[in-house]
């Protein structure tokens, strides 16, 4: 279990982009001053948090309400997070984000570059598949500390990396996320399989044995 949430982890670390987003965040925020910048950076990463923590609550209810399934989500999902990890491994030259003269404000940081569809997308499957939404909202909170923290220093760290070492750690990431998308995906079709051919789901069970001590009798 342990292990599994450390993969979810940094899986999600991975879809927030943090590393990959350096550039854009440097283009954008690099007119104002060091103080300035690290106050909205603050900002739009707690908007971002905020937009995962609601989806994360509330998404279950909405595709209920629409009437989707876990294994539809899955392959829609995991489908998405393929495209993405394509768009890291190979990015296009025109993804650049045009300058503003104004404050960023929710739009463009905030989402859809930090909490964009694919990270909106993982979070409602991990909520979907470990049924509680305690657990996936501790998975999202450590994978979104160090993306903060990264992207607090992004002028520090671009530096120090360099434009081919910010590109080498985002390509690495999107080897990744497309592994895990394929998972998604597979598991996601086996399910919808296993419904269209009323085939029961096989679910890993653990048997525990109890034990009873029986105290000696007394004469």
């Amino acid at each position: 279990m342990a292990t599994s949430i450390f993969a979810m982890t940094l899986s999600l670390f991975f879809v927030l982009n943090s590393l990959g987003n350096i550039p854009l965040f440097v283009g954008l925020l690099g007119r104002f001053e060091v103080k300035k910048q690290r106050r909205i950076i603050l900002r739009e990463l707690l908007i971002a948090l905020g937009i995962l923590f609601l989806f994360n609550f509330f998404g279950d209810d909405a595709l209920k309400l629409l009437g989707i399934s876990q294994p539809v989500l899955g392959v829609a999902g995991g489908t998405l997070l393929f495209i993405i990890a394509l768009g890291m491994i190979f990015p296009r030259s025109n993804d650049n984000v045009e300058l503003k003269r104004s404050e960023p404000m929710i739009v463009p940081l905030a989402t859809p570059i930090v909490a964009g569809p694919g990270a909106i997308a993982t979070v409602m499957v991990y909520s979907e598949q470990l049924h509680n939404v305690w657990l996936t909202s501790s998975i999202i909170l450590l994978a979104w500390i160090p993306s903060f923290i990264i992207l607090l220093l992004s002028s520090n760290i671009k530096y120090f990396l360099g434009q081919k070492g910010l590109l080498a750690c985002q390509k690495l990431g999107g080897m990744l996320i497309s592994l895990i998308a394929v998972q998604m995906i597979c598991t996601g079709v086996t399910h919808l399989l296993q419904e269209a051919l009323h085939i029961p789901h096989q679910e890993p069970s653990v048997s525990v044995r109890v034990h009873e001590r029986q105290a000696p009798h007394l004469p």
